[in-house]
C-alpha cells in the first residue's frame, strides 16, 4: 500500500465487508487503524463511507448499511508462509494472513488480529 488514495479505498473495502450491524466510532477506528494512523484519511474515508451509502453515523455511533458481503477466512484471506510484522500490532509473525479486497490486498495480520480486524472477535 503506497498512495493515499489506494488506502482510502482499501479503508472503504473494509467498511463496506463490516459483519457487525453497528459499532462505536472508537471501535470502527480501531479497524481502520489496519489500514492508516492518519486522523485526516480516516476522516475522509468515514466521509466518503457515508456519502457512498455503506454507513450512516449518529451520536458517535456508525450503523452499516451494505448486510452480506462479508469476508471468508477460506477464499478471502490467504496465509503466506514467512517473516512478517503483523500491521494491527506489531508483532513478529510467520505465518501472515492477507485480506483480499478488489483494490488491493490488506496485511499482514496475525491469527488472532486478523479475526480482530475482521470483526471476528
Amino acid at each position: 500500500m503506497s498512495t493515499r488514495e489506494e488506502k482510502r479505498e482499501l479503508g472503504l473495502e473494509l467498511l463496506a465487508h463490516l459483519e457487525d450491524e453497528e459499532l462505536s466510532l472508537a471501535e470502527t477506528i480501531d479497524r481502520l487503524e489496519a489500514v492508516t494512523t492518519s486522523p485526516s484519511l480516516t476522516r475522509e474515508i468515514l466521509d466518503d463511507a457515508e456519502k457512498r451509502g455503506l454507513i450512516e453515523r449518529e451520536d458517535g455511533r456508525l450503523r452499516t448499511r451494505t448486510g452480506g458481503t462479508f469476508v471468508r477466512m477460506g477464499s478471502d484471506v490467504v496465509q503466506r508462509e514467512g517473516d512478517y510484522d503483523c500491521r494491527r500490532c506489531g508483532a513478529s509473525i510467520s505465518t501472515g494472513h492477507f485480506v483480499q479486497f478488489e483494490s488491493g490486498e490488506l496485511g499482514p495480520f496475525g491469527p488472532s488480529c486478523i479475526r480482530k480486524v475482521l470483526g471476528r472477535e
